[in-house]
């Protein structure tokens, strides 16, 4: 028997995963959407979980990478966070910025395990509450997300490196209220970095599509930050654009 037919024999390769497709959970008195477009070469991702007390967990996330590479990636953390998501942030849990940070935590082994080493993930992770009207949140390294409410625009920052990076490297949680009728937009990468002959997208350019975009529905809210970014980069090819929005009624 040849060497050649030996190694055929025995050799083995991970079979690559890509996530469960996302339902968009329908709430009470708020609403989500997420609306993804562009050519799928990279690694965006977001899902949502709601909780047994009325909270709406959700993350949108950058994977680098190689499309196939970063989808199985994505379908590790959607594991992950589909069964640790609902009993974190569940009606025991006592303390819901610790709560989220540890959960944060958790998602970054994963991205750290499924590559293999180092992999830079971008990514926003939240916490709605919807009797109360608050959102927890931690943005690691993801561009920021965009608040508006009667007092005008506000910037959800991010406040610590992507996910991927270091195994420890720990979050803290941020709180902002969304009044009724606020909406958030928080936008992938590739929508901020989208091309146009005068340069990148950005965030102010961001900022004015979410100062004026009717907010009546957050599905609208992201069409009309997409539609904004098409008529900038005019068939410019772009990678992965992804919106997603929450609005309270």
């Amino acid at each position: 028997m040849s060497m050649k037919t030996l190694f055929r024999g025995s050799a083995t390769s991970k079979q690559l995963r890509q996530p469960a497709s996302t339902i968009v959970p329908q709430l009470k008195t708020a609403q989500i959407a997420a609306v993804y477009r562009a050519a799928r070469v990279g690694g965006d991702f977001y899902d949502f979980v709601t909780t047994e007390s009325e909270r709406l967990v959700f993350l949108l996330m950058d994977i680098a990478g190689k499309r196939d590479q970063a989808l199985d990636i994505a379908a590790a953390v959607q594991d992950r966070f589909r069964a640790e998501a609902a009993e974190r942030m569940g009606p025991n849990m006592l303390n819901q910025s610790d709560a989220l940070t540890e959960l944060l935590l958790g998602l970054n082994r994963v991205v750290l395990d499924a590559s293999g080493g180092v992999r830079c993930a971008p990514t926003f992770l939240g916490c709605y509450d919807e009797p109360m009207g608050t959102l927890w949140y931690v943005n690691a390294g993801h561009p920021p997300g965009v608040l508006r409410d009667h007092e005008g625009l506000t910037l959800l920052e991010a406040n610590g490196i992507p996910l991927g990076l270091f195994s420890h490297f720990t979050h803290d949680a941020q709180i902002c209220v969304l009044q009724p009728s606020a909406a958030l937009l928080v936008p992938s990468k590739g929508l901020v970095e989208a091309r146009g002959k005068n340069g990148e997208f950005g965030i102010e350019r961001l900022k004015e599509s979410v100062s004026t975009a009717s907010c009546s529905t957050a599905y609208d809210l992201c069409q009309t930050v997409l539609n904004a970014v098409d008529a900038f980069g005019k068939g410019t090819p772009q990678n992965d654009v992804t919106t997603l929005a929450l609005v309270r009624s």
